[in-house]
């Protein structure tokens, strides 16, 4: 899958706060993400995040 830095995602299951959309902050063998509705920032491994993307929306595209 084809994860940049800078990539917003829609997950399939919401953070505690109820925000579904999450920034890319850093990706490699984890991705460090910032929910968008609270500004609360996790480093979660690549596999785990995977099975959760929606979807990926892209600034230049």
């Amino acid at each position: 899958m084809d994860v940049r830095v800078g990539d917003r995602l829609t997950m399939k299951k919401p953070h505690p706060c109820g925000g579904k959309t999450f920034e890319v902050l850093r990706a490699g063998m984890d991705f460090r993400l910032r929910c968008e509705q609270c500004g609360h920032e996790m480093l979660v491994p690549r596999k785990k995040i995977e099975r959760f993307i929606l979807g990926i929306d892209r600034n230049g595209e």
